[in-house]
């Protein structure tokens, strides 16, 4: 039977892995998970786990709250103590994150083939950690899973055409998490039914660069207090987001604070709001798979068909130019009625047949 070793560490990972890690077993590849711990709040991360029916991680190596450097030596140094005992035929791994970096750089010099979902998404901004991760982990990937035409594109540009490299444009792994799942959606405990029934505008932040400055994280504060005037807005509060607000000792007048929630809880939330303001690169998505305008509370994105389309808003960082194209989007909101972008809900299982064939 065939090995492979998944790598995860974040909350999109965790559903991501949810649909690929059902695909694998039905196409009879052994799978071990390692989690880093990159996400070890329980909110972050357990929660997952259990309400997605992923399978338990094999590892767990509880790596969080360092800086980038630390945080990727020290995740690669213990897998690929993990790799040398699994002796996996291919490694997986998702998205741009610090794990998915560390993951692929282990088992690249161990000589173990990398799988990437999610290959090929260029923001064009190397600033970004995110930027950094996947490109890198593009370059030393074999199977490049490319979750859009556009993707393909980048990596085409980029010179990714020899023999070295297969890549596959087998749609949104997370599109097919959300056909799933949706199904199962609740309501979060902690807030009142009554606001479902009400229009109300969902948000998160949680990007570095969205919150560690301090200048940047008032002005979208003081955006969310404004909007909040107009409608009620829900924001589940990612903790490096309390801490700031904490260390500043404001908070944003109007708007419903409540913990981080579960996948089932957020689905709920999408399907019942109005308008997505987030600097997230999956809920940017997600709000698109319920048919929600999404603001995008960043000055770039990789899922550019999106604002192709219309139906996602670049407003940047500034409070004046978020508050305007909230405005603008309730006078005249987008039309969904574009052909899907992100495949037919099949991803995983064009994954897994991928691997199987050619492990």
């Amino acid at each position: 039977m065939k090995t492979i070793v998944t790598v995860v560490g974040a909350r999109p990972q965790f559903i991501k892995a949810a649909t690929v890690s059902r695909a694998l077993l039905e196409a009879g590849i052994s799978e071990s998970i390692i989690h880093t711990g990159q996400h070890s709040d329980a909110n972050m991360s357990d929660v997952f786990f259990s309400e997605l029916e992923i399978p338990k991680p094999k590892h767990f190596l509880g790596i969080s709250g360092l800086t980038h450097g630390a945080m990727t030596g020290e995740m690669l140094r213990r897998i690929e103590e993990i790799l040398l005992q699994e002796k996996p035929d291919a490694l997986l791994v998702f998205g741009d994150t610090n794990s998915t970096l560390a993951g692929a750089l282990a088992a690249a010099k161990l000589h173990i083939p990398v799988a990437h979902v999610e290959a090929g998404l260029r923001s064009f901004n190397m600033k970004m950690p995110e930027e950094i991760n996947r490109t890198l982990t593009d370059r030393v990937s074999r199977w490049l899973f490319c979750p859009t035409a556009s993707a393909v594109k980048n990596l085409k540009i980029e010179g990714y055409s020899t023999p070295t490299f297969q890549i596959e444009n087998v749609g949104d792994v997370m599109f097919d998490a959300t056909l799933y799942y949706k199904k199962n959606a609740r309501w979060p405990s902690e807030l009142p039914e009554s606001l479902r029934k009400k229009p109300f505008v969902l948000c998160t932040l949680h990007r570095q660069e969205s919150v560690d400055d301090t200048k940047v994280f008032t002005e979208l504060l003081s955006a969310l207090s404004k909007i909040a005037q107009e409608s009620p807005v829900i924001w589940p509060v990612h903790p490096r987001s309390r801490k700031k607000m904490e260390s500043l000792g404001i908070t944003p007048s109007g708007v419903h604070l409540i913990a981080p929630v579960g996948y089932l809880e957020m689905l709920a939330l999408l399907e019942a709001c109005t308008v997505v303001l987030t600097d997230s690169g999956g809920l940017q998505k997600e709000a698109y798979f319920f048919g929600k305008p999404c603001l995008t509370l960043r000055e770039e994105t990789e899922w550019t068909e999106l604002v192709e389309l219309g139906v996602n808003v670049l407003c940047g960082l500034k409070s004046s130019a978020i508050e305007a194209a909230f405005y603008r989007n309730l006078s005249s909101p987008p039309d969904f009625r574009e052909a899907q972008p992100y495949g037919n809900g099949l991803a995983a299982n064009a994954v897994a047949r991928c691997l199987k064939d050619s492990i």
